[in-house]
């Protein structure tokens, strides 16, 4: 046969790829490669069984051709079968190159700069963790993940596993960033990649991220020059936009962002997710049961939809049946951090304690990034006043992940407990401090923690004005009301006071502490019209 119907075959083979028509695929490669013996039509031949699912007959091919020792693409696509048949062992044993890496110091295959290639070393990197991590060695695998990401930043999927799964602290996942060889017109990447990670930054650093992404464009070479294209109202951007408002506590904000994505793409998993979290928090049963009978009928092997299950049970507050169905989602993937934390909260919320702890501190080893088990496991400790091993588990949160506001409110709360008002006070100050302008709601009992603490060091003024910024944020806060009551109380201000307990009460008419205490500041006022050097009585201070 002559080189030219040679040629035209391997176009076949090409075309049946792209058509995925691969059993014509592997008919026609098995005959190119028996004619030619060409490596690179054994490589092809190879590539058309694994698209076609032969695996074990791919790897047999590659495995009996002597080049499997001396080309990396070889070695690779053999390994890509062995995981295909979960041979993890064996699939490492195939990775395991001496020339290529000599104590983990990778030697790195430097790629063509022009080629529009992923670096065949970072697709190794990549694989090694991937096999580390079925193998449940997840200090290696995340060593691998991060060489993957070294050797090419354009391995996403390296990057995104580091994130979605939590192996990174957030000032490890800034130096990793920061260490990235973007190419010059790679910098747009560089702003997107920053915008995956945690997002704990000050409003106007990650605000000026989105917008900087934003305005990315597409110069078009077609004669209208007025038609451009940006990244603005691409999926990926806008859902990394609605994890911001999320993790800002803006829940509404997120939802209405989430419903709008999930109306332009209804399969985007990662929008799903940060949907039924924000619908978690606004309570809207209906949007978390109509979301979790879709993504079962749809994706009933995905912890996702079972993760959704969970969630519409656990808002409904049936936590037996949403303890169940996290406990499915983390079942079909123990890499899926949020089954775990809903895991470990439905046990929380029937106050079963020893569970919870440890469904958090499964949740703490597998994903050494996240400070969200951390942060539940000091609660825990919390709610049964073992007050330092709280504070020791807000600490640990805090150096994982230091700008998150909640951690810094948790420690005010336990400092408040342990009766050390001075820290308590400043822990308040530093939640208000990393919290995004301006407030909301859902952060008025932090300013009413800290007119507390305030009050208990008799810095009244101080207090009284925190006690009014978080009436500014809700009217409807009994602890607010009775707060600047007492204050008022202490500074003799006996009329004030009436008048806030008065309102307290108007709130919860049953509330013990208002009522006997506006019967003081009546007693005390009475006196003060007598004799006002007579000091009210302090038994219930």
């Amino acid at each position: 046969m002559r080189e030219e119907e040679i040629e035209k075959l391997r176009g076949v083979v090409r075309d049946c790829v792209s058509k995925h028509l691969y059993s014509s695929a592997i008919f026609f490669a098995d005959k190119v490669a028996a004619l030619t013996n060409d490596p690179a039509d054994i490589y092809m031949q190879a590539q058309a069984l694994f698209l076609g699912r032969h695996f074990r007959r791919a790897f047999h091919l590659l495995n009996a051709s002597k080049i499997v020792l001396t080309d990396l693409r070889f070695r690779y696509l053999a390994a890509k079968c062995l995981e295909e048949l979960n041979d993890w062992d064996q699939c490492l044993s195939m990775l395991n190159l001496p020339h290529h890496h000599t104590n983990n110091s990778l030697i790195y295959l430097d790629k063509d700069p022009a080629a529009a290639e992923i670096n065949i070393s970072s697709a190794i990197c990549f694989l090694r963790a991937k096999a580390y991590e079925a193998l449940e060695n997840r200090a290696q695998a995340r060593l691998w993940y991060i060489a993957a990401v070294k050797a090419d930043p354009l391995c996403y999927e390296a990057l995104e596993c580091l994130i979605e799964k939590h192996m990174l602290t957030c000032d490890e996942e800034a130096t990793l960033l920061s260490s990235l060889q973007f190419g010059p017109e790679d910098g747009w990447l560089s702003s997107f990649y920053s915008c995956l990670t945690k997002k704990y930054d000050k409003e106007s650093v990650v605000e000026a991220k989105f917008r900087e992404l934003e305005k990315e464009s597409c110069i078009s070479d077609s004669s209208d020059s007025s038609i451009t294209q940006t990244l603005k109202t691409n999926t990926d951007l806008l859902a990394c936009k609605a994890e911001y408002y999320h993790q800002c506590g803006e829940y509404q904000k997120c939802f209405e962002l989430t419903s709008v994505l999930l109306e332009k793409d209804p399969f985007h998993l990662k929008s799903t997710l940060v949907h039924l979290a924000a619908a978690m928090e606004l309570g809207n049963s209906n949007e978390l049961y109509l979301m979790a009978c879709n993504l079962v009928k749809d994706y009933p092997q995905k912890a996702l939809s079972w993760f959704a299950v969970g969630c519409y049970y656990y808002c409904i507050k049936k936590y037996d049946q949403s303890h169940r169905y996290f406990s499915k989602a983390t079942n079909l993937d123990g890499t899926f951090p949020p089954a775990w934390i809903g895991y470990g909260n439905a046990y929380a919320a029937r106050e079963e304690g020893d569970q919870a702890m440890s469904v958090y501190r499964t949740a703490a080893r597998l994903f050494p990034g996240c400070h969200l088990p951390t942060l539940y496991i000091g609660m825990e400790y919390m709610r049964t006043h073992s007050f330092k091993l709280a504070e020791q588990f807000f600490m640990q949160a805090k150096t994982i992940c230091p700008s998150d506001p909640l951690v810094y409110n948790e420690l005010g709360v336990v400092a408040y407990h342990m009766k050390e008002y001075n820290k308590a006070a400043l822990w308040f100050e530093k939640t208000l401090a990393h919290i995004p302008s301006p407030l909301s709601e859902l952060w008025e009992p932090t300013v009413v923690n800290l007119a507390h603490a305030y009050r208990k060091l008799k810095l009244y003024h101080e207090a009284i004005s925190h006690y009014e910024k978080a009436l500014a944020l809700s009217t409807r806060s009994v602890s607010t009301y009775a707060g600047l009551a007492y204050t008022y109380h202490l500074q003799d201000n006996f009329t004030a006071a009436i008048t806030y307990y008065h309102k307290a009460l108007w709130l919860k008419p049953d509330d013990q502490f208002c009522t006997e205490m506006l019967s003081v500041a009546l007693v005390d006022e009475c006196r003060c019209g007598v004799d006002p050097k007579i000091e009210f009585r302090r038994r219930f201070y």
